[in-house]
């Protein structure tokens, strides 16, 4: 009897290898019988490793699944994401599906946004080091890095795989549709090598289960001779189990079989319209960006059309002769190219109406475009006419009138390298961003900093040398209207990028001796970029200001919001003006010339007096008749009552006129509100924009002052923008060193900020108070006028300089 049993226990006797080899010995061990599972998940556990019955499946070794979703192309888990030089690697929660991974911030947030997808069917994989994966397709790249090496290795394993079925299901798509292009050569021929792939393999596994069923059945008819033999009970017992265990065996094989077969045929049916659905809307967005750079290049040919026409012939305005002749406007026909903008015509563009008054008679009249109300008065005209004329520039070439010999600056700087770029390429990834935290090359900027930009406010400083000499409140509005006007004319052509700046840099510009005015700008803080501003004239102003830049890509354009208040104080008067900049706009991103438009309204307070002053600044239209860029504005008293219409453009120059009088147009359009019609005194040109110098156009647009904002300078601080290594050497030419050189800095930088961040958590654990970055030469402070907090100057650094003591200061460079 016990040699009757052996052969049962020995893997090499009555045929039983070719059907046992990879199964345990069911002889020997008799686990509880258990009906056999179904045909689908039969299919999911050995498509995902698992094991059936006692063992795996013949020749599926047991291994550990990588499925944390419901179906075996899905993997999910926490991988770190490279979001930018600022913020370096993330963590953030990865899913991979059908053929495409997307990766949200949490995983709760599967439910309603995802951060990004990517097609792996067209993507491209490959591992830099032990832990890191870069997955690219087209312009987006992934960067990740895993936790392991051990855990890397299982996603490229998955992504592979998510790969080469997301090619198959790519290469499947039926050409049921018809509107579909037919598949070239080379698709087709993939396309059938795939089909008879899976053929071939499903005849493979036909053949084993006949093969199988063969084997079972020759197994059932030698168990049976067995079972007729003479042996004991308890043999007989153990042949019976093993002829039920065959049994089992071949019917599980069976359903194995018609579960791939069924298997199949539902992806034949369905995975090809699920793919052909995805491949869609991939489709659908490439088309939608080729039509979108169409509809650019239609609009700017259909500008220069219209530019061409003759009935858009330029007329400029016509002032009123001394006989009274109605003034005309008429639309002036842009000179850009390339640079338009197209809005809906306003016709209510015009809330007021001035006409030209006879100083003595006060009856005479021609038009304009200006808005407001006012009762009239007949107060002297006192300021000079033409007061910006030519010989009142400003020199910055060692010439004075004061007497004074001035340092011999600049008047040029190495020509910009004539580089291809392709702004689009870098922005389309970053429509509805914020633009300060997106990672720019050089080859974007202009070689200054935002505080050196910030500093060429400071231009046109003689107008407010002029509004100290003004006894009239009212009057030296106009003159600080002026000025906030002529902050923009350097931006008319200047369509580059300052260079961020680091926290703790700082700007001085010391023209106390030539100009009368000395400033200094310090970078307060780094999210949100803010930087100070202090400006102190022996001339009798001080202007301060704090700067925070919004910016945000739209697709289109580059919107440009300045957040903050300049405040500006007249020493003698205490007169104390305060006001916001206008939004920039930077248009033709992705198609075209680029050009800037400033739009919005500023409201100037001086909060001694509560005199006002409002001026709007008219977005660029093609279909408007308005001069391009133009300002208009209306000077105020504390009570309401206007005393001068502003006007002008706001890269050219700026204008005032005097209210004699005014009186209530009719309203007889139906739906429409009256228009005041002011009588003015002739207008005073207030501020005109000086010219640029020769060859400007190749060195960045720069303004005579610009040019010598970057010049170097001994005894200066050591966080000063001029000593700033990366913006040197993109001015001298050298882009690839200077983007390398940009690199180190913002690690550096970065590096300085994770510290700060772990000793504060290391303070807050200790529960100690932990008081973060203060700037150096700032300080936060409420403004006593205001009532809003803001970084004012505390004093420190014209003493610093004097005694070049320097240590305090960081070490940023």
């Amino acid at each position: 009897m016990g040699k009757a049993a052996a052969p049962l226990c020995s893997a090499g006797t009555r045929g039983l290898v070719s059907l046992l080899s990879a199964v345990p010995c069911l002889a020997c061990k008799q686990p509880p019988r258990r009906p056999p599972p179904p045909p689908a998940l039969l299919v999911a556990m050995s498509l995902a490793g698992a094991t059936t019955l006692e063992g795996p499946l013949p020749s599926t070794p047991a291994t550990t699944p990588t499925s944390a979703g419901p179906g075996p192309d899905t993997y999910k888990g926490w991988l770190f994401k490279w979001t930018n030089y600022l913020k370096g690697y993330q963590r953030r929660w990865f899913v991979l599906s059908n053929g495409l991974l997307s990766y949200y911030r949490t995983q709760a947030e599967m439910a309603h946004t995802c951060r990004g997808t990517i097609n792996l069917s067209t993507a491209h994989i490959d591992t830099e080091d032990s832990c890191n994966i870069v997955l690219s397709n087209g312009g987006r790249t992934y960067h990740l890095k895993a936790h392991s090496e051990v855990e890397r290795q299982r996603w490229v394993t998955a992504l592979e795989l998510a790969k080469s079925k997301a090619i198959r299901m790519r290469n499947n798509q039926s050409d049921d549709s018809g509107d579909e292009e037919p598949a070239s050569q080379s698709d087709k021929s993939e396309l059938h090598g795939t089909l008879k792939s899976l053929s071939s393999k499903l005849e493979d596994l036909s053949t084993c289960n006949d093969l199988i069923a063969k084997h079972g059945a020759a197994l059932q008819r030698s168990l049976s001779e067995l079972e007729n033999l003479k042996l004991p009970a308890e043999s007989g017992e153990k042949i019976k189990a093993v002829n039920e265990r065959a049994t089992l065996f071949r019917i599980t094989s069976n359903a194995m079989i018609n579960a791939c077969r069924d298997f199949l045929d539902l992806a034949e049916t369905h995975s090809r319209k699920w793919q052909r659905a995805l491949q869609y809307e991939r489709e659908q967005r490439t088309r939608l960006e080729e039509t979108i750079e169409q509809l650019a290049k239609q609009h700017n040919n259909l500008e220069r059309a219209c530019r061409g026409a003759p009935s858009l012939s330029t007329n400029t305005s016509i002032r009123a002769s001394k006989a009274g002749s109605v003034q005309s406007v008429k639309a002036e026909a842009s000179d850009e190219d390339e640079e338009t903008e197209y809005f809906d015509a306003m016709e209510d563009a015009q809330a007021f109406i001035t006409v030209a008054a006879d100083p003595s008679k006060h009856h005479r009249r021609a038009g304009s475009n200006i808005s407001g109300t006012s009762e009239g008065r007949g107060e002297s005209w006192n300021l000079d006419d033409n007061v910006f004329d030519s010989s009142h520039q400003a020199s910055y070439d060692g010439s004075s009138k004061d007497g004074i010999h001035k340092k011999k600056r600049r008047t040029r700087v190495p020509d910009k390298p004539n580089y291809s770029l392709n702004l689009w390429s870098i922005m389309k990834n970053c429509i509805g961003k914020e633009l300060s935290k997106i990672p720019m090359p050089v080859n974007f900027n202009e070689p200054l900093s935002m505080l050196q930009r910030l500093t060429e406010d400071l231009e046109y400083h003689e107008l407010l040398d002029k509004a100290v000499k003004c006894e009239s409140s009212i009057e030296q509005m106009c003159f600080v209207a002026a000025f906030s006007v002529s902050s923009y004319s350097t931006t008319v052509h200047r369509t580059a990028k300052p260079f961020n700046p680091l926290l703790g840099e700082t700007y001085e510009l010391d023209r106390l001796d030539e100009l009368g005015f000395r400033s200094l700008c310090e970078q307060v803080s780094h999210h949100p970029p803010a930087a100070a501003h202090h400006v102190y004239s022996k001339r009798g102003w001080t202007l301060w200001q704090e700067i925070t830049i919004a910016s945000k890509f739209r697709g289109k354009y580059l919107s440009i919001m300045p957040l903050g208040y300049i405040h500006l104080e007249f020493h003698s008067s205490g007169n104390h003006y305060v006001w916001q900049k206008v939004t920039s706009t930077v248009h033709n991103i992705i198609v075209g010339k680029l050009w800037i438009d400033q739009s919005g309204d500023i409201e100037i307070i001086n909060y001694k007096s509560k005199d006002k002053c409002q001026l709007k600044f008219t977005p660029y239209s093609y279909f408007s008749r308005d001069v391009p860029r133009k300002v208009t504005g209306l000077v105020m008293d504390a009570e309401g009552t206007s005393h001068y219409v502003m006007s002008g453009t706001w890269d050219e120059k700026m204008e005032c006129s005097k209210i004699v009088q005014s009186s209530q147009g009719n309203g007889s359009s139906e739906g429409k509100v009256p228009k005041t019609v002011y009588q003015t005194l002739s207008p005073k040109v207030l501020w005109k924009k000086y010219p640029l110098p020769e060859n400007a156009e190749n060195m960045y647009f720069f303004s005579n002052l610009a040019l010598t904002l970057n010049e170097p300078e001994e005894r200066i601080a050591p966080t000063d923008s001029r000593q700033r290594p990366d913006q040197r050497l993109m001015e001298n030419g050298k882009w690839d060193e200077a983007n390398a050189e940009k690199q180190r800095l913002e690690e550096k930088q970065r590096a300085v900020r994770r510290k700060r961040e772990a000793e504060a958590a290391e303070a807050l654990e200790e529960g100690k108070d932990y008081r973060g970055y203060s700037p150096l030469w700032f300080e936060r402070k409420v403004d006593p006028v205001t009532g809003e907090l803001m970084c004012v100057y505390k004093g420190g650094y014209w003493e610093a300089k004097e005694h070049q003591e320097w240590s305090a200061c960081p070490n940023i460079f």
